[in-house]
């Protein structure tokens, strides 16, 4: 006689292989930790006005100011199509403005106006905020953040 109801499905369940269980995927643990750091960062922009990628627009230009749309998206990891809205709300906010290079008219660079750059002083509470919702010394930060720098490396190096 073959057994089913809530017994049944909790014994399937555990005579998966680790490997295909979801709470073994590296990636699963990854992507909720993206997701608890987005929910974590949201309020912390709302103040300033920001979105989250628009956040790292922001620090990509505040690092080097007067980039080209092309040096952005590399540096982001976003391409065209995903960075030239966000480029487009900030400059209707007031915070850059997209200038086409009159020898290349493909090319556009974003320059932070006076309004962007002060706003570089209040975004480091965004960072003081997001150091102390991680509950571990910045130490620890910087070890984990660097151990994800080298997954992301080793993972792009295998892109066929």
């Amino acid at each position: 006689m073959v057994k089913s109801g809530p017994g049944a499905q909790k014994k399937a369940k555990a005579a998966r292989p680790a490997p295909i269980q979801l709470d073994a995927q590296l990636c699963f643990a990854i992507y909720g930790a993206a997701h608890a750091f987005n929910r974590t960062y949201k309020p912390l922009l709302e103040p300033l006005g920001l979105t989250y990628p628009q956040y790292l627009v922001m620090l990509a230009l505040w690092e080097d100011d007067g980039q080209t749309v092309k040096a952005i998206g590399e540096r982001l990891g976003l391409d065209s199509g995903t960075l030239s809205p966000l480029l487009k709300r900030l400059e209707q906010s007031g915070l850059v403005t997209r200038n086409r290079d009159p020898r290349d008219e493909r090319q556009v660079t974003i320059t932070l106006t006076q309004k962007g750059q002060d706003l570089e002083r209040q975004a480091l509470t965004v960072y003081a905020a997001i150091g102390q919702a991680l509950g571990c010394s910045m130490e620890e930060a910087a070890a984990l953040r660097d151990g994800l720098i080298g997954l992301k490396q080793r993972l792009n190096s295998e892109e066929r």
